[in-house]
């Protein structure tokens, strides 16, 4: 890629609208933008200030091809610290293409994906990890993933890496100024601090890993499983939340045979409401199957709502009552034991057919328990409360670091590995040579996440994904 050329693409998603901005980039682009722009002041853009806006036209020849805005950032002032015109035109897709064929046929060339945001990159304006959030900024469909990209924008997590890594790098120049005095037998490095400084890199780096789950699914969407077995209200349960009539309804048990979903955001956070097929035992080849998507796509979920037939109880006595409240309790265990790590909501659907006295029988015998009838809409907005606390979103409002790129899960998970191997060495009082070789390892994985470290397959992967005009 070459970082000398000046650079042009779409800024504003490609189709008709009102506008569109087009932007360069690039040590020519001032001069190449003044040929083709015509102030109707009659300004060169080579004389006017940073981060100013003019009024008039793209002029080829004798054609005039918009009127339009130029917004101008002379360097190293811009977002990607090089001279940057952005130009405001009418968003019809025949200006546009006329407008950037124009000066790709004068001294521009098409930017890459990304290109913007590597030249931000190169150029000192954003360090690895704040590029990265760029892109998360850009998908981020939630109060929650926005949140989590503004805060790695804004360097809060490069920040707490590059801490790590400046006192683990203080503290390696020592060890390796031992090395080069090895024959006077002379310790630089206090063992005692070096050993306070692993075991908080080793803490901090273990609470940033552990915290990837929570901020990938953040990110992505939390996954919720509704559960339970046939004809219980699954189905009108997900369109209830979701207010609309997303999956199909029937009386005849069994109808749900493939795993629905739908996205629905609540307090800022997206869940992500899979309706599975029913649970029971069947000779239905394709329920069989439905049945095991179910168990699939509850393992991959991040919480579980298990829901069942209240109304099964109504005008029961008292012993019928407590012999279904025991098999529903031993369903409820089963799937408990199946999936153990997962947090789980227990509904009792169709409460609006009981009476407080069954509604108080339940209570008495299955903790924990929400009623709710989703053909009503009664009790809603009390799961959506539910939902919220158990999903634990209160970390967000914090400040609390969370990972939510893999790439920076996998190279954090590495670092960690190496710096137990440091700690390995204090601990068995491996001479410092080899000690040095694990913290220069630790080093070299604590700077691939900012940048401090880094190659051009590596930043050719991650910014292959931006898209263009970024």
């Amino acid at each position: 890629m070459n970082t000398q050329d000046t650079i042009i693409a779409l800024a504003t998603p490609s189709g008709s609208g009102a506008i569109a901005v087009i932007r360069l980039s690039g040590s020519n682009t001032i001069s190449i933008a003044n040929r083709y722009f015509k102030s109707i002041h009659n300004k060169k853009l080579s004389n006017q200030k940073t981060h100013t806006i003019h009024l008039g036209n793209i002029i080829d020849g004798e054609r005039v091809l918009d009127e339009v805005l130029v917004s101008l950032f002379k360097n190293p002032q811009s977002y990607t610290g090089e001279d940057v015109v952005e130009i405001s035109c009418h968003g019809s897709l025949y200006i546009q293409q006329e407008i950037m064929q124009l000066f790709v046929r004068n001294g521009c060339r098409m930017a890459d994906p990304g290109e913007f945001t590597l030249r931000a990159f190169l150029n000192g304006k954003l360090d690895l990890s704040q590029a990265e959030a760029v892109a998360d900024l850009i998908a981020s469909d939630s109060k929650a993933s926005h949140q989590i990209a503004m805060q790695q924008m804004r360097g809060g997590f490069s920040n707490e890496i590059e801490n790590l890594r400046q006192d683990l790098l203080n503290f390696a120049s020592l060890i390796e100024l031992e090395l080069d005095f090895s024959e006077e037998d002379v310790e630089f490095a206090n063992r005692d601090d070096f050993q306070k400084l692993v075991t908080k890199i080793s803490t901090v780096l273990k609470a940033l890993i552990d915290s990837f789950a929570f901020g990938n699914v953040l990110k992505n969407g939390i996954p919720v499983a509704i559960i339970g077995e046939p004809n219980v209200g699954k189905s009108t349960l997900l369109n209830a939340l979701l207010n609309e009539e997303k999956a199909i309804v029937s009386s005849i048990a069994g109808t749900t045979r493939d795993a629905i979903e739908d996205e629905l955001i609540i307090e800022g956070v997206a869940y992500r409401f899979i309706d599975t097929a029913g649970i029971r035992d069947t000779t239905d080849e394709i329920e069989s199957i439905g049945i095991k998507k179910t168990f699939e796509k509850t393992a991959q979920a991040q919480l579980i709502i298990y829901l069942f037939d209240a109304s099964i109880i109504r005008s029961r006595h008292d012993g019928e009552i407590t012999e279904l409240l025991n098999l529903i309790k031993h369903e409820i265990e089963k799937v408990s034991i199946k999936f153990p790590d997962k947090k789980m909501l227990i509904i009792a659907n169709k409460s609006d057919l009981l009476s407080e006295k069954e509604m108080k029988q339940i209570q008495n015998q299955i903790k924990n328990i929400l009623f709710l009838s989703a053909k009503e809409n009664e009790g809603i907005h009390e799961l959506k409360d539910q939902l919220t606390e158990l999903s634990n979103i209160g970390v967000l409002s914090n400040n609390q670091t969370i990972v939510s790129n893999s790439r920076h899960f996998s190279v954090l998970n590495k670092a960690l590995i190496e710096i137990k191997n440091v700690q390995f060495g204090i601990d068995n009082n491996i001479s410092s040579d080899l000690i040095a070789i694990d913290i220069r390892q630790a080093l070299l994985y604590l700077g691939e996440i900012t940048g401090a470290v880094t190659n051009e397959d590596l930043l050719g992967n991650i910014f292959a994904n931006f898209c263009i005009g970024k």
